[in-house]
């Protein structure tokens, strides 16, 4: 059993640098984080729509049996991703890219889906984790490419950083906590994954609260903005002219 997990972890850690080799090649006017980042979309949309099927379809529900026994599908779905959380850490340290919370965030990810193989046991609530965390980043991603390719600061930018928010505190926030109070008070799951959880929701409130700061830092920008133009409408509005430059 133990073989056949390892199999598939390193068959999934070469399947998604053989994918990044492959996006460097096709890119190779772009930079190596460019090439990164499209792994790490492509990642985070397979990612939820496969745990999005295992919380909502396959089951069973984390909010009413966490610590019950991995389905295959499920085992599947995590070594998947832990070859995915190997290779991103891996290269986030070779190009040291990422500051030492992602750093902690994707160590303790990829402990927790170890911790999850080995016990045969909480696949549920750690899918349904897997599924919040991902939720927000191919809005991250594209955020990203909007910055490089120029078109950041614009309608689009405003909705993409919108939806990020609203989805990051509604569902990594809101939802999280739920699901860390049905697992706090269910005496299924292990102490230590008990643990695990506190630690992965306390991480999701350090981004959150980076977040925050970024939003009303940006609205303010917006707010600032938006006087300006109305002072000069309404002085244009009573001069009847353009002021020219």
């Amino acid at each position: 059993m133990a073989l056949a997990l390892c199999l598939q972890v390193l068959c999934s850690l070469c399947g998604w640098l053989s994918l990044y080799i492959s996006f460097c090649r096709l890119n190779k006017h772009r930079s190596y984080e460019w090439s990164c980042r499209l792994v790490t979309f492509t990642h985070g949309v397979l990612s939820i729509g496969l745990s999005a099927y295992i919380g909502f379809i396959d089951g069973p529900w984390p909010f009413t049996h966490p610590g019950s026994p991995n389905t295959p599908l499920q085992v599947h779905v995590l070594c998947l991703t832990l070859g995915y959380f190997i290779f991103d850490l891996g290269w986030c340290i070779y190009f040291r890219s990422e500051g030492a919370l992602m750093l902690a965030h994707h160590t303790l990810s990829i402990l927790g889906i170890i911790m999850a193989l080995v016990l045969g046991e909480s696949g549920t609530e750690v899918n349904a984790v897997l599924f919040g965390s991902e939720i927000t980043n191919p809005l991250l991603q594209m955020r990203w490419f909007l910055r490089e390719t120029g078109h950041y600061h614009s309608f689009t930018g405003d909705v993409v950083d919108f939806l990020f928010v609203a989805l990051f505190t509604g569902v990594r926030i809101g939802v999280g906590a739920r699901l860390l109070f049905c697992e706090m008070i269910s005496p299924t799951p292990k102490w230590f994954v008990k643990a695990g959880g506190v630690a992965m929701y306390a991480v999701s409130w350090c981004f959150m609260f980076n977040i925050w700061r970024f939003a009303w830092k940006k609205s303010i920008k917006k707010y600032h903005a938006w006087r300006s133009r109305w002072s000069e409408e309404r002085r244009l509005k009573h001069n009847g002219h353009l002021k020219t430059h």
